[in-house]
């Protein structure tokens, strides 16, 4: 069991942290702050935003702020001083969510496309991109809420949470444009429910906020479950050989498959009454086998 530390206390609904320089920073919503904190507890106050959310510095560590009803991203000058970096009012149908900000200083900005709180039916919506000087276009379309967003190290992967939709997507990504639309990571169909309560029942899992580890597994808060899932890196297409280290062993012990490759995927389907000898034959084999979390 891990162990967890309290670092700070008096909070009301923590958002977006992003750690930078030793501590750790965060929007506040309920209580308008934006706060840095140290790993000895000590919280410096950053800026006051009507309701803060999405953070990310830009290259020369100017602060970008999310003001969520405002639909606007706010930039702290080094002096403390708040200005209005980009109006999104135009682009974003409800208010804002969470923010990446890429080693080029591209802020890659979600929002929620209908009114939560307000109880309306669940509606798809826009990513917006806004250029470092301001100007701002949106990208990509019939994204369900789309929440966290981490892009890989090589900057040519943007991987999405769909909170909505239950699952995380990716896009292929060459100066600042999007292609390549696939599915990262699928929890469980899609919702069918257009009432929000009821599609996160529906939900095996709610992507909130996600992050990158070290060997390019995506850790995703689950909203609907309070829970963390790690969910393991996509083979690099290079790759070969991986479909064949799982077919033979399966041949040689005489279990049947049909295989399906697809754009970074492979797919290989088994007989009902060969999925329990298919897994000791691969687990023998030295493969770790994941269960389904519906199972």
């Amino acid at each position: 069991m891990s162990e967890f530390t309290t670092l700070a206390t008096g909070l009301s609904f923590t958002e977006c942290p992003r750690w930078r320089d030793g501590r750790l920073y965060l929007s506040d919503m309920y209580t308008h702050r934006v706060l840095a904190i140290s790993m000895d507890g000590a919280t410096e106050l950053i800026a006051r935003v009507p309701q803060p959310s999405g953070l990310g510095f830009l290259p020369d560590g100017r602060l970008l702020i999310v003001s969520m009803r405002e639909r606007k991203i706010l930039r702290r000058d080094a002096d403390g001083s708040l200005s209005t970096y980009a109006d999104l009012y135009s682009l974003a149908p409800w208010h804002l969510n969470d923010m990446l900000v890429d080693r080029d200083g591209r802020a890659w900005v979600g929002n929620f496309g209908f009114d939560l709180m307000g109880a309306a039916p669940t509606s798809t919506t826009v990513l917006i991109r806004v250029e470092t000087d301001g100007s701002a276009k949106v990208v990509a379309q019939d994204l369900g809420f789309p929440n966290g967003m981490v892009l890989t190290p090589d900057g040519r992967t943007l991987i999405v949470a769909e909170t909505w939709m239950n699952r995380l997507t990716a896009f292929t990504v060459h100066q600042g444009t999007l292609s390549e639309r696939r599915v990262w990571a699928a929890f469980g169909p899609p919702p069918t429910s257009r009432n929000a309560t009821e599609a996160l029942r529906q939900a095996d899992a709610a992507a909130d906020g996600i992050c990158l580890d070290a060997e390019g597994a995506v850790w995703v808060a689950d909203a609907a479950h309070r829970r963390l899932l790690r969910v393991d890196s996509v083979l690099a297409f290079e790759l070969t050989g991986i479909l064949y280290s799982v077919a033979a062993p399966l041949a040689d012990a005489n279990i049947s498959i049909f295989a399906i490759s697809s754009f970074d995927t492979d797919y290989i389907l088994i007989a009902d009454h060969d999925i329990a000898p298919a897994i000791v034959v691969l687990e023998s084999a030295g493969h770790k086998i994941h269960r389904s979390l519906t199972q």
